[in-house]
């Protein structure tokens, strides 16, 4: 990833308050897999799905194209009640 990362403050605060790390985020935004887009956003936005162990992660990353950066907005471990074996679906 050669874009420059920057984390909006609520991206920080979940990943303290969830134990995830700067290398969970990174390996997620290396090796993740989008699973949704948002084009209604300031700029174009994707939620990504990663694992870093057995651990799926769920990352929400901005791309700020004009000036190559990368905005986390926030991660999380997405719940099996609100998503679909595989973390990959919402459940409806």
């Amino acid at each position: 990833m050669s874009a420059k990362l920057t984390y909006w403050v609520h991206a920080v605060e979940r990943m303290f308050e969830r134990d995830i790390s700067e290398d969970d985020v990174r390996t997620v935004l290396l090796d993740g897999e989008e699973i949704e887009a948002y084009r209604n956003t300031p700029y174009p936005s994707r939620l990504l799905l990663g694992w870093c162990g057995t651990r799926a992660i769920h990352v929400v990353v901005d791309e700020n194209r004009q000036d190559d950066e990368c905005i986390v907005v926030t991660t999380y471990e997405p719940q099996p009640d609100l998503w679909e074996f595989g973390f990959k679906r919402r459940k409806r």
